[in-house]
Order: C-alpha cells, then structure tokens, then sequence
C-alpha cells in the first residue's frame, strides 16, 4: 500500500468517527430532555477546551514561523473565523420566522438551527484536521497513526453535538445520524486536499495551514457559546450544564496530554 493511500485512509477513519457520535441519537429517549442538555454541553466543553488548547496555538505556531507578525496575524484570523461564522448565523432562519412547511414550535426549529450551525462549524473545522493528518502520515506513517486516533478521538463528541439537536428537532434517527457522517466525511476531503498539495504545490503552505486553523478556532467558540450553551440551558438545570461543560473540556484536556506524551 502506498503512502498515500495509507494516508487517505487514515483521515477516512477519523472523519468516520464523527458517526460515531451520532450513533448517540439512535440510542438516545427523544423525550430525555436531561441528556440532551448533557450532550449539548459536553460538546460545547469539547469545542472550547480544543480551540483555545490546540487550534488556536498551533495556528500562532504555524504563522509565527511565516510572519513575523504570526500572534497578529493568527488572533486577527480567529475573530475573523468569529465573524464569519456570525454571518452564517444571521441567514440561517431564527424561531421567530415562518417554516413553510410542517408546525414545529419554537424550541425544535432553534434545535435544528443548532445542529446545522454545530454541522457547519465542524465540517470547516474536519477539512483541514484531514489535511493535517493526511501531511503527517505522509511524512511519518507512525505520527499519522497517532494523529489520526487522537482527531478520531475529537470527532465522537463532536459527532454528538451535531446529532443530538437534530433528532430532538426532528424526531428523525436517519437525519442525525447522516448529518454526523457527513460532517465527518470533510476529513477525508481535506486528505484528498493533502495529497494534491503533495503533487502539485512546491511552496511553503504553513501560512495556509495557520489562517485556516485560526479561523476555526474561532468558529467552533462562537457556536459553543452562541448556540450550544444556550441550547443546553434550555433543557437541563445550570448547575447540570456547567458540569458537562467543564466534563467535556476535561476529555479534550486528558486526550491532548495523552497525545503530547505519545512521543
């Protein structure tokens, strides 16, 4: 098998796992309101904990070794990716306009608002996490390999934040779980990415890699904060939410060590 082939499929099994998140919604009580405030919360934890402990450094490594304005540069891109996601937010129907089709009420369409601003946010933030795995196996198989548990590791939490609120939304299993599936599926994208990188690109791309990061980085805290949170306070007691909160922070912290002392 070639390296790149090797490559590809490693990024395939981790963009994969963000269905295993998903899976959380076919085994799930529609009518538990308590774990779906659990599932929203942990999820937010995850993407804060990883933004700020991970996406964001490694883009102010990455641009620092570019520019020598990389910190400006890396915390100018993570509000931009703020901005942008801000954006998407405002086009995307909010529960006081009309859906055309079906009665659902106020809380299942700010459901499944959520979901498809968790799905967008996570699919950024899966394309260039398949870039970066796709690089590291190709420079070392071994480091591909432990990139690729670590992200996969990642993307099961994350897969819950996507379906969790869109079966609540829609009562469809179906739905969640192919929402999580094709959110994962921009990993392997960004392998594909990787290797036309590797075939065509002679430059340096780290710039690339940092300003792509950054803006996710950003990304990901607006959702957790703009929309996960809120979401979970809705449906579970505050004292519930923070712990779950700070539990999921507490699985990307443990992951990320674990990774650093894999070395």
């Amino acid at each position: 098998m070639s390296n790149a082939v090797f490559a590809f499929l490693l990024t395939l099994m981790a963009g994969l796992a963000t269905g295993l998140g998903g899976l959380v919604a076919l085994l799930s009580n529609a009518a538990n309101k308590k774990f779906l405030a659990i599932c929203l919360s942990f999820s937010a934890g995850v993407m804060v904990y990883i933004s700020f402990a991970e996406i964001l450094l490694e883009a102010i490594e990455a641009l620092e070794d570019v520019f020598a304005a990389g910190y400006l540069i890396a915390t100018a891109a993570f509000f931009g990716g703020i901005i942008l996601i801000a954006l998407i937010d405002k086009f995307i129907p909010h529960d006081d306009e009309e859906v055309v089709l079906g009665t659902k009420s106020g809380d299942e369409k700010e459901l499944k608002r959520t979901g498809i601003m968790s799905a967008v946010a996570i699919s950024i933030h899966n394309f260039p996490e398949g870039l970066v795995t796709f690089m590291a196996a190709m420079y070392d198989p071994a480091l591909g390999v432990v990139v690729a548990i670590a992200i996969a590791l990642h993307n099961i939490p994350e897969g819950i934040a996507i379906s969790a609120p869109i079966y609540y939304a829609t009562g469809s299993k179906r739905k969640a779980l192919l929402a999580s599936i094709g959110s994962g599926l921009t990993e392997p994208l960004g392998g594909l990415a990787g290797w036309l990188l590797v075939q065509n690109l002679f430059g340096d791309v780290e710039g690339i890699f940092g300003i792509t990061f950054a803006l996710v980085g950003g990304v990901m805290v607006f959702v957790a904060i703009h929309q996960l949170l809120p979401a979970a306070q809705k449906y579970g007691e505050h004292h519930l939410v923070m712990k779950w909160f700070f539990a999921g922070m507490a699985v990307m912290a443990v992951s990320l060590v674990a990774l650093e002392y894999a070395f």
